[in-house]
């Protein structure tokens, strides 16, 4: 079984990502060769502050567009790039603050949505 890699991007070098609601979120970290139900998954997770529950202005629907797009536009291509086995998922995480993976935090607003690689696009699936 593969230990799972945590990447992590300095916010520096990541810089704001614009997403179709507006809001910028800026990739907090990336974990990758994570073992699923479905083979290999990787996460790629974005502190994105708008989500937040008090003073935040972007509501999950909103939060839904911008998780496909960051699926779409950002992971798949770097996912794209990986040599050896490739994931069969990738995970989009939003949280209004950062968090650390695996810990909990009840004071954060966090959305998660899960996608398989088809093709040249993301397609959004079930938990």
């Amino acid at each position: 079984m593969a230990a799972a890699l945590a990447l992590v991007a300095a916010p520096a070098l990541a810089g704001d990502i614009v997403v179709p609601s507006g809001q910028a979120v800026t990739l907090q970290d990336v974990i990758w060769g994570e073992p699923g139900d479905e083979g290999l998954t990787v996460r790629f997770r974005f502190v994105a502050p708008a989500i937040a529950r008090r003073g935040g202005t972007v509501d999950f629907a909103a939060a839904e567009a911008d998780m496909q797009h960051l699926c779409d536009t950002y992971a798949l291509p770097r996912v794209r790039t990986v040599t050896g086995p490739r994931p069969e998922r990738i995970v989009i995480a939003l949280s209004d603050r950062p968090v650390d993976f695996g810990a909990a935090a009840p004071e954060a607003t966090q959305f998660f949505e899960v996608y398989a690689i088809d093709g040249d696009a993301c397609r959004w699936e079930p938990f």
